[in-house]
């Protein structure tokens, strides 16, 4: 039996899951990520020469997790959390077109509409990024199927925000009711949890589920959002330590990270800047030429997925 058997329905229907990766330092790092099952029970995931970090992470270090707990777009009521530990691999090999990947991107054409407006003709040299691809292959070891999100009590990091504004990460995490948690545990390997962060002068104290054995060490608060159609997105990582007190597991920031920013109308120009960086540094560094981006491929893939739509 396939460690995914149990909960695949749940698992699919979800459009996003919390991704993490370890850093250089051992620190674990979490971004949401759109995800593909796949027949033979691994999981594909993909990520930009812009964003390639996680794909870094796990060509140095394999260990990693994925937490399937924002149910938005997925129709589920009750949603189960899905959490699932196990090794990645991701090879040096740039994807300019969806082979090997046809499902995944059919998958997000379908769910997230305006995506296919990136391969109208003026958008292509803003959007080459975007199609260069790296793909990360996810071998699940364990399968830990938590409560509904709705079975979580208590205010959340959304009260009690007054007077602690100066902790780094408060006015993101003020935002939302609930954060993932990304720790470690005793060996090292890398642990999610949704939970209600509540803040204190010190940082912020979370409640871990049973059976979730964190240890003191990095870790990092992660909150993100986006509408049914995979739309209005944002993102943002409070990172520092995780420390055992008296009141329970209290994370003490350190820093905020806003990759995609924080919504400003100058926003959208700085990320496209630095994803033309990003993808020239990681092309640079290997001696490589800009490849070309399939574009008649993607946009089969895309129309099949607007007739689709269209017939459903």
């Amino acid at each position: 039996m396939n460690v995914l058997d149990s909960a695949p329905a749940a698992l699919d229907a979800y459009r996003t899951c919390e991704f993490v990766t370890l850093g250089r330092s051992g620190t674990p790092l979490a971004w949401p990520t759109a995800v593909a099952r796949r027949p033979d029970g691994t999981l594909l995931l993909t990520t930009s020469l812009a964003f390639a970090q996680k794909a870094l992470n796990v060509r140095r270090d394999g260990r990693v997790a994925l937490l399937f707990s924002d149910p938005t777009g997925s129709g589920l009521d009750p949603a189960p959390q899905i959490f699932v530990a196990g090794r990645a691999r991701c090879p040096d090999e740039i994807m300019t077109g969806p082979e090997g990947a046809e499902a995944y991107w059919r998958m997000l054409f379908e769910r997230q509409p305006h995506s296919r407006a990136y391969l109208a003709a003026p958008m292509r040299p803003l959007m080459q990024w975007y199609y260069l691809r790296l793909l990360i292959t996810v071998e699940p070891e364990r399968l830990v199927v938590r409560p509904s999100l709705a079975a979580l009590s208590g205010p959340g990091a959304r009260a009690a925000v007054t007077g602690n504004e100066a902790l780094p990460g408060a006015v993101q995490l003020s935002r939302f009711p609930t954060a993932v948690l990304a720790a470690l545990d005793a060996t090292g390997s890398p642990l999610l949890a949704r939970t209600r962060p509540r803040p204190t002068p010190a940082g912020y104290l979370v409640d871990v589920p049973s059976g979730c054995a964190v240890e003191r060490g990095p870790a990092t608060l992660l909150v993100h959002r986006h509408d049914e159609r995979l739309n209005h997105m944002y993102n943002a990582s409070v990172r520092g330590d995780l420390r055992r007190t008296d009141a329970g597991w209290l994370l003490v920031p350190s820093a905020v990270v806003e990759p995609m920013g924080s919504g400003r109308p100058t926003d959208a120009f700085r990320v496209l800047r630095h994803t033309k960086r990003s993808t020239d540094r990681y092309l640079e560094r290997r001696g490589l030429d800009r490849p070309k981006v399939r574009w008649d491929r993607f946009r089969a893939l895309a129309k099949a997925a607007a007739q689709g739509e269209g017939t459903s």
